[in-house]
């Protein structure tokens, strides 16, 4: 890919939760000096289009909403879709629309010319993630599912200490991931969206898999809107114990939750979100608290496909090969759900 002119013209599309996030991680991003600028949404709901976004919904608090969240005199709003992808001012378009509108605008706006940062999951169907794939390579764009727990603080400090081994190998890794079913959009309706098996617990699944490596087999048990999975590694591959569990059939009222626990030869890290993120690391008979910082996840994967875009150095992207691989991982899950049976993964 050559590098992008800078600034990088960015485009939203759909402005519900994620497309509100998305939009305020480029501002915050172009505040702190990344070469970008916000010029263009699309959403059907005209007070959307003018920049309010207080009735966006969320399970994660990502600021104030009850200003304006952008000034609709320097950014265009579009009602459809084709007419942001029609404008030759657009480099970047951020999909945040619903997960069965991800491939065909996904092609739509590789074959205008533009890169794309699309919502996860961006499909159900691996085959289709993979065409996906196949176009951004043939048009020479980068196209990015937004696996946000890669980037999200606590999250990625683990992702170090696997690599870099500071702490000794991992013996035990469990996650959880709990909420209500989200009460915008169409979530209730696991034809659209996978349920929480795709749509929720692929953050796991996929953060689990980027660590370790791809699991051998899979035992699930639950229901589409209620997972827990073990991720089987031949011994010296991966750890012996690997868990994560991910649900959205929680009491209205219930906060959104999502936790680790790691344990490494050489200590134990212990991640909680529910009002304030916390980690900790413990070991020596001594509690160490690890800074987060202040950004979120949403805002470093932004910056990550920017940084990609200029030259910049950032994080690694995540990959459309990685996403349809746990796409199918995601299946052979649900697969293990149906038989009561452990499923063995094709090598990849």
């Amino acid at each position: 890919m050559t590098q992008q002119s800078s600034p990088i013209r960015v485009g939203v599309i759909g402005l519900g939760f994620m497309g509100a996030t998305h939009v305020a991680a480029y501002l915050a991003a172009a505040r702190d000096g990344f070469d970008c600028e916000l010029v263009a949404v699309s959403d059907p709901k005209a007070h959307r289009r003018a920049g309010q976004l207080g009735d966006v919904g969320g399970n994660i608090d990502t600021g104030d909403k009850s200003g304006l969240a952008f000034d609709p005199a320097t950014v265009k709003g579009y009602e459809k879709p084709a007419d942001l992808l029609a404008d030759p001012n657009v480099d970047l378009v951020s999909i945040c629309t619903r997960t069965d509108s991800h491939v065909d605008l996904c092609l739509r706006a590789l074959r205008a010319g533009k890169h794309v940062l699309v919502e996860k999951p961006v499909s159900l169907k691996a085959d289709e993630i993979r065409e996906v794939d196949r176009v951004a390579r043939e048009m020479n764009r980068v196209c990015m599912p937004a696996m946000c727990i890669r980037y999200w603080p606590g999250w990625s400090w683990v992702k170090e200490r696997v690599d870099d081994g500071s702490l000794g190998r991992v013996v035990s890794a469990t996650s959880h991931r709990l909420a209500p079913v989200p009460a915008w959009g169409r979530f209730g309706d696991a034809a659209v969206t996978g349920g929480a098996l795709i749509d929720l617990h692929i953050h796991d699944a996929d953060f689990m898999r980027w660590c370790f490596g791809p699991p051998t087999a899979v035992t699930s048990t639950g229901h589409v809107d209620h997972v827990t999975t073990i991720y089987h590694y031949e011994e010296g591959l991966g750890p012996a114990h690997v868990v994560a569990e991910g649900g959205w059939d929680h009491a209205t009222g219930f906060p959104y939750r999502m936790r680790f626990v790691v344990v490494f030869e050489h200590g134990t890290a212990d991640y909680e979100l529910m009002n304030k993120p916390r980690l900790t690391l413990y070991r020596d008979d001594k509690a160490e608290p690890i800074d987060l910082g202040h950004l979120l996840g949403y805002d470093i994967e932004v910056r990550a496909i920017l940084a990609s875009l200029t030259g910049r150095r950032g994080a690694p992207l995540a990959t459309l090969a990685e996403a349809a691989d746990v796409t199918e991982m995601l299946h052979a899950e649900a697969e293990s759900i149906r038989t009561r049976q452990t499923v063995r993964l094709k090598p990849t």
